[in-house]
């Protein structure tokens, strides 16, 4: 059951309409292109899919089309960590009914509660239901870090807590994180730059922005080091680089959507407080892309 939730799982954007309702016709045809480039996954309702500014029924909307669409195609993992542990209940109870593959559940925050409170919130959610429970630590959205002890007593725990995405920039603690847990846990880097060091040391995958706009480059990436192409794989990890870093010139995910309304994927419509690029940022951001498409096109 775990293999399937390694490799490249993208964290979608969710595409607005003028009007700020949910844009599902252009969400389908990203996970079109997503599955057809070898995305091993799809993520919905994350930080890249603008979670805080969705309503809880506009999640349950989201995870009933989205699995319902995708099918068996590859795995459906979406966010259902919410503000309190009530709604994150619901949601994830919801994310099993439907038939989602695994759920996402963010670190609780702005309360910014100890290692305890943390470790008795987690177990709560994954005691309510049977699917698989990835920990998603994000320190820098939520003012607290899970340590790898406390990790390591819930995996001890709690069966179905499985993996941990990691958006944090402490490398060493991934690596506290498969010691403490044991490399048959599922750590996934939310840092792009450390998608491939960490399937060095033996992590599950990644869930990097970049894969919204190249979806194919960041299977590949995967794909290699399981294939044991270790050369090819550090080539691409650094032919990557300028554009996760320039995919994080501004607050994620504007910099994101910005591109894929460049490459006329969606309309470049964000929920307030979220806005769009400003005029040097957008005009570094497309410089950047052109720049590595036409790099492509010339090898």
């Amino acid at each position: 059951m775990k293999e399937n939730l390694k490799g490249s799982i993208v964290p979608l954007v969710t595409p607005f309409n003028e009007d700020l309702t949910i844009d599902f016709d252009s969400l389908f045809e990203l996970i079109d292109w997503q599955i057809k480039n070898g995305s091993h996954g799809i993520s919905i309702a994350g930080s890249t899919g603008e979670t805080i500014s969705l309503t809880l029924e506009e999640k349950k909307e989201l995870i009933k089309e989205v699995t319902k669409y995708v099918g068996n195609k590859v795995p459906v993992i979406p966010g259902t960590g919410c503000g309190n542990l009530k709604d994150t209940i619901e949601l994830t109870e919801y994310a099993e009914k439907t038939g989602c593959d695994a759920a996402l559940v963010l670190v609780p925050y702005y309360s910014r509660p100890n290692q305890q409170g943390i470790f008795e919130y987690f177990k709560a959610v994954a005691n309510s239901v049977s699917i698989p429970i990835i920990i998603y630590n994000i320190p820098l959205r939520t003012g607290t870090n899970i340590e790898p002890s406390t990790l390591k007593r819930l995996k001890e725990r709690c069966s179905n807590i499985v993996g941990i995405k990691e958006a944090n920039t402490n490398f060493d603690q991934m690596s506290k994180d498969i010691l403490e847990c044991g490399e048959d846990f599922l750590v996934y880097s939310g840092i792009e730059s450390l998608c491939f060091p960490l399937l060095a040391i033996g992590g599950a995958g990644y869930f990097s922005a970049t894969a919204n706009i190249l979806p194919r480059k960041l299977a590949d990436l995967y794909n290699l080091t399981k294939e044991g192409k270790w050369v090819e794989a550090r080539k691409l990890h650094y032919k990557l680089l300028p554009v996760n870093e320039v995919l994080f010139v501004d607050t994620n995910p504007i910099p994101v959507k910005e591109a894929l309304a460049y490459l006329g994927k969606i309309k470049p419509v964000f929920r307030p407080p979220l806005t769009n690029l400003s005029k040097d940022k957008k005009e570094k951001l497309i410089g950047i892309l052109e720049e590595f498409f036409k790099a492509e096109k010339n090898q």
